[in-house]
């Protein structure tokens, strides 16, 4: 047995029950009566009691890799009689419908993910560095910087893990979940942050992570896009944040932040909205696309091979993805734009190629 492992089993699974939504105050006793292996993760069995003279009440505690004292957010109690005989059985079953829990909730969040690859909710998930979120602290600093004070009754405002609110018929949550994002997805998409080269490094160390989510108002995904840049903002303030995952990349907190700054003075946040992938070619020439304008139900952006350096070819995306949000145009296959009379480029659309291949893009040709 891992004695130091245990003791910070015990530890977690106390401070787990003080809890206000659980017993309210650490048990008056605790110990530990077992342990066992699950889908490669170790895991710890209490039984502990509310108070001397109350039965005793069976408790999890777990996921633990190794000789890791981090256990992966498996802490847990139906509060249900301890059973010597059933104790490994019945903390098993807790387990598993702890996972199956998380599962679920990582399916709603990629199906969240592919409903607004067509337009729809803004959704991100932002790694933590502990399993800790002050939600008091969240919406102090929301309604702060922002002036955004919820317009409906908090129908989480009996749970610290859990924000929900609406503002000018959005609706907004963000949600505490104890465990890293799955499948090693954050970090591989953290490796596609050019401005930030430690991205995977940082990210590596998540040991939970928020799901932020916005749903608009019907046919106003721009201000639904402000919000659900504002809200990522704020959850940027707090020291746990690692970054913000979302559109394709994981971006910085600093970066994010200031990038949010804008809207303070009437401008879109679109550093906040789109990724502005880069591509340099051993020719000298550079490729790049947008991810994030399908958002607001664009098609996404693609220049392949243009003479231009890669700062050039950012800047001038980042000018046709803004007039495409500011002034709400739709560019259509066989049309051109420019910036100037003279300036005529071709748009042509087909399948991605740098995006997702079964996506349509709209290329343009900057030769």
């Amino acid at each position: 047995m891992n004695h130091k492992q245990s003791q910070a089993a015990q530890q977690a699974l106390s401070e787990w029950l003080s809890h206000p939504d659980e017993l309210g105050e650490a048990p008056s006793k605790i110990e530990l009566v077992g342990e066992f292996d699950l889908h490669g993760l170790h895991y710890y069995i209490f039984k502990y009691k509310k108070s001397q003279l109350e039965s005793w009440l069976l408790g999890v505690c777990g996921g633990y890799e190794d000789d890791s004292l981090e256990h992966c957010g498996h802490v847990f109690s139906e509060m249900e009689n301890y059973n010597e005989a059933t104790a490994k059985e019945d903390a098993v079953q807790m387990v598993e419908m702890i996972r199956e829990y998380w599962i679920n909730e990582a399916a709603k969040h990629e199906e969240n993910k592919n409903e607004n690859e067509s337009g729809g909710s803004f959704v991100a998930t932002i790694p933590l560095y502990e399993i800790s979120w002050d939600k008091k602290q969240f919406i102090e600093d929301l309604q702060k910087e922002w002036q955004l004070a919820d317009q409906s009754s908090d129908r989480g405002s009996d749970n610290d893990e859990i924000y929900i609110a609406e503002f000018d018929g959005m609706f907004a949550t963000v949600s505490l979940m104890p465990a890293p994002i799955p499948d090693g997805e954050a970090e591989y998409f953290a490796a596609s942050n050019y401005l930030w080269p430690e991205a995977v490094q940082e990210v590596s160390k998540q040991k939970a992570h928020l799901l932020v989510a916005v749903l608009p108002r019907q046919a106003d995904n721009l201000e639904a896009g402000k919000l659900f840049a504002k809200i990522c903002s704020t959850c940027m303030k707090s020291t746990n944040a690692i970054g913000v995952y979302t559109a394709g990349t994981v971006f910085q907190p600093q970066f994010y932040r200031e990038s949010a700054e804008v809207m303070k003075n009437g401008e879109l946040p679109l550093l906040n909205w789109i990724y502005f992938g880069l591509i340099a070619h051993e020719d000298g020439t550079t490729s790049g696309y947008t991810y994030g304008l399908e958002s607001f139900s664009k098609k996404e952006l693609e220049v392949l091979n243009a003479d231009l350096s890669p700062q050039d070819l950012r800047f001038f995306l980042f000018d046709i993805a803004a007039y495409i949000l500011s002034a709400n145009v739709t560019l259509q296959d066989g049309e051109t734009i420019g910036f100037s009379e003279e300036q005529k480029l071709q748009i042509t659309l087909s399948k991605g190629v740098y995006l997702n291949p079964e996506q349509d893009t709209l290329k343009i040709a900057y030769q």
